[in-house]
């Protein structure tokens, strides 16, 4: 099967790119509504961007209506947010999280998670999530109908559970990370075997 783009509305190319670019980290994100209340929202068009300065990029659409999301409002508006990495027991939470809600209508109050401080940041993180980025605005571009975020991660947190230092080498554990990845459709993906392929030495001289 060959597919031409160019003959496909953006709703079809969009759903043959989530069915293919497979499995994609969600950032559940976690922004400031500016009243006192907290929004929560997954959204897995997310990856680092590079680590000098260290970025993350979000690609954050419309609403239905064609409204601005409130994730890219309040980062827009207040310029810093949290990116939570979630993990399996979690999935049901993240997906109730994906539903629109009038801005300011807090789905972190609806779905009864707990945050905790995070160091001397501006915002909380979700207390159960194992990983999670402190994040500022760096930069915003709109392409499309998208909105491409760079945030610029100032603080990372990690359970104690996941992270050891070896040989003063930082070192996750991703089956105790237990991170949750985005199919197509209403699909997840979990992690299963993992395998270690050493890289290739250079041949000696």
């Amino acid at each position: 099967m060959l597919i031409d783009l160019q003959d496909l509305s953006p709703n079809r190319i969009y759903f043959t790119m989530i069915q293919t670019l497979i499995p994609r980290p969600v950032a559940w994100v976690l922004s400031d509504n500016g009243d006192d209340s907290l929004n929560l929202a997954p959204f897995s068009y997310f990856s680092g961007v590079c680590s000098k300065p260290p970025l993350v990029m979000l690609s954050i659409g419309k609403k239905p209506d064609g409204d601005i999301k409130d994730t890219r409002l309040n980062i827009l508006e207040r310029k810093h947010f949290v990116v939570h990495i979630a993990h399996r027991e979690m999935m049901e939470q993240v997906t109730q999280s994906s539903m629109v809600l009038p801005h300011g209508e807090s789905e972190l109050a609806a779905s009864g998670l707990q945050t905790t401080p995070f160091g001397d940041f501006a915002l909380p993180r979700i207390s159960d999530c194992r990983v999670a980025y402190a994040c500022e605005l760096y930069e915003h571009h709109e392409i499309g109908a998208q909105a491409i975020i760079y945030g610029l991660v100032k603080q990372i947190y990690l359970s104690d559970d996941i992270a050891r230092e070896t040989d003063g080498r930082l070192q996750v554990d991703a089956k105790a990370l237990d991170p949750i990845a985005r199919l197509g459709g209403d699909d997840y993906s979990l992690i299963g075997d993992i395998r270690t392929i050493p890289r290739p030495k250079p041949p000696a001289k």
